[in-house]
């Protein structure tokens, strides 16, 4: 017959292999729980706002290079089925500029990226100082090649634009041409004596009358006529103003 402290240790042996028998399959059962949700690939987010700022500089001109600022890898995000790029109120889309990426489904969330767009093309300077108020020739200006993302906005790119008309600002040699720092002729002259047509379906009239404003070709300007009636056109070269019905 066995002692009774002898047996009570066996019967405590054999309960211990048990739960650690029991403690063995603990992980197999862990495996079958539901998987945690699938986390955002933050480089595929990279490429999503680098394809958007490409597509949206495509009519720039000159050579347009794009370069994302890689995404912090300690965020987290749910994975997205589509993420849709955008530029934020107020950005732009040259030079150093933000982009941001927002997933509708299905965990709402939107990020910001810092970028930079660089555009490499041809634009307008000054070949020689100009002076305000002076008409601008083909002689005046040269065109160079530089990265407009670092100039002012407007920069002029086509002498079109320029050629034939005045400088609203004084212009040293080597400064880029501005749509803000050239404007039109002056056709109209404040108390000018002018010419006033009218054009509508099958007739044209035309009479005299005198300037009451200045005004640059394509301006709106007021006149008064003979007979005092006050009448608004469009300033044309050689003192016209032109109304059309």
């Amino acid at each position: 017959m066995k002692h009774p402290l002898r047996a009570l240790r066996h019967t405590f042996a054999a309960l211990a292999l048990l739960v650690a028998g029991l403690g063995a399959v603990v992980p197999a059962h862990a495996q079958n729980t539901p998987n945690t949700p699938a986390k955002q690939d933050l480089q595929a987010l990279q490429q999503v706002a680098e394809q958007f700022l490409k597509g949206q500089t495509a009519s720039l001109p000159g050579s347009v290079t794009v370069t994302i600022d890689p995404v912090d890898p300690r965020l987290t995000l749910a994975a997205c089925l589509e993420p849709q790029a955008f530029t934020p109120n107020g950005g732009r889309l040259f030079g150093r500029t933000t982009v941001g990426v927002k997933c509708v489904a299905p965990s709402p969330w939107t990020i910001y990226l810092r970028a930079n767009v660089q555009v490499i093309s041809d634009y307008l300077v000054a070949a020689v100082p100009l002076a305000q108020g002076q008409t601008i020739s083909a002689s005046d200006i040269t065109r160079i090649r530089g990265d407009m993302s670092a100039l002012p906005s407007g920069v002029i790119t086509e002498e079109s634009q320029v050629i034939g008309r005045v400088a609203s600002m004084s212009l040293r040699a080597g400064m880029p041409l501005r749509m803000d720092a050239v404007r039109n002729q002056r056709v109209v002259q404040q108390g000018q004596a002018v010419r006033v047509i009218s054009t509508g379906p099958g007739f044209q009239i035309s009479t005299e009358a005198r300037a009451m404003t200045n005004a640059d070709e394509g301006q709106m300007a007021q006149a008064r006529t003979a007979n005092g009636q006050v009448v608004s056109g469009i300033a044309k070269a050689g003192g016209i103003l032109e109304i059309n019905y």
